[in-house]
């Protein structure tokens, strides 16, 4: 059973509200309230959102114009597009028309699929080899991908309901600390224990290319023996579906960056909203930062996992997002 299942079970009793949830994967379920009204939900998604801000919110293109429109700074980049669509559309911004703009950027650049979540082929890329083959595969799965400039800094996540910031959480690559004697299969093996231990269901695909190239880069490979307490970093993206660690800022959130995620939340149509950016520190005063992408249906399970306080902080944003479904149905009665 997912962690949001399991929480909207556990929290539905509290404003009398009635939860049955399908019993073969228990991944999607139906909240009878106490007024006679009726959702659906589906692991983290919830009716929250009206659907044109959820839609846009889903796709990176026509969320970063709009962030960018409302004066946001958003990472600088460009879509692109599958021949099939191009010729479509009767537009000339194919693959080879992205890798000229990545060279225009300036090398190394991200390159990453318009509407997949989770991090899914988000790729650091340092030439044109690399380009060619990380845009194929895309293609393969996904007729549009985005490239960008590369930034530097701390990649955060900030989860806002309503006009409230319910967590804030600096987002670390996966990544494995050597023991002096454990190859670095051995430890993403350990990795992966602790994982399933710690009940986060990420399951580390050691055939992933992006892992295998990072090793490369670093001059190494699985059978290489990390020195004691040496970090090493298996991937560039810092997703928590893709292993990556949680460091939870929430009490320390600096408010210039709580007012910057309630007024994105508010531009974008949204009432449940998970901003992802860059800066360099976000406990201090707002000086730079860079907005990644937003997200209308963040998922928090790998968050909850940190401890006790932060499933209790995860379980508050559920009942919340109930009460104010129910309110909602209220008013429309």
């Amino acid at each position: 059973m997912s962690l949001v299942t399991s929480i909207i079970q556990k929290i539905a009793p509290q404003i009398g509200a009635v939860v049955v949830v399908d019993p073969e994967y228990e991944l999607v379920g139906h909240i009878t309230f106490k007024n006679g009204k009726t959702a659906f939900f589906s692991t983290a998604k919830l009716n929250i959102n009206g659907f044109g801000s959820a839609e846009i919110a889903k796709d990176k293109g026509y969320s970063k114009f709009f962030l960018k429109h409302f004066g946001y700074k958003v990472t600088e980049g460009q879509t692109f597009f599958s021949h099939r669509l191009c010729k479509k559309l009767d537009n000339a911004r194919d693959i080879d028309a992205g890798f000229e703009y990545a060279k225009e950027l300036g090398f190394p650049v991200i390159i990453k699929p318009i509407n997949l979540s989770q991090g899914r082929l988000v790729t650091k890329i340092h030439h044109k080899t690399e380009y060619y083959q990380v845009a194929r595969k895309i293609f393969r799965i996904n007729s549009g991908l985005i490239v960008e400039r590369f930034y530097t800094g701390k990649d955060y996540r900030i989860v806002v309901i309503d006009d409230e910031v319910v967590a804030a959480y600096q987002r670390i690559p996966l990544s494995v600390i050597g023991d002096g004697k454990s190859s670095v299969l051995e430890l993403v093996q350990q990795k992966q224990e602790f994982f399933l231990k710690n009940m986060r269901k990420i399951i580390v695909n050691l055939d992933d290319f992006r892992i295998q190239r990072k090793l490369k880069k670093q001059k190494l490979n699985f059978q290489s023996i990390v020195p004691h307490g040496k970090i090493i970093y298996l991937l560039d993206n810092a997703n928590l579906s893709s292993g990556g660690e949680a460091v939870d800022v929430t009490e320390s959130i600096h408010p210039d960056f709580q007012k910057l995620a309630l007024n994105v939340t508010k531009d974008m149509g949204l009432r449940l909203m998970g901003l992802d950016l860059m800066t360099q520190d976000i406990t201090r005063p707002m000086v730079d930062y860079v907005i990644i992408e937003i997200n209308g249906a963040p998922g928090l399970t790998h968050y909850a996992s940190i401890g006790d306080v932060q499933t209790q902080r995860v379980e508050g944003l559920y009942l919340k997002v109930l009460q104010e479904l129910e309110k909602e149905y209220n008013s429309n009665n």
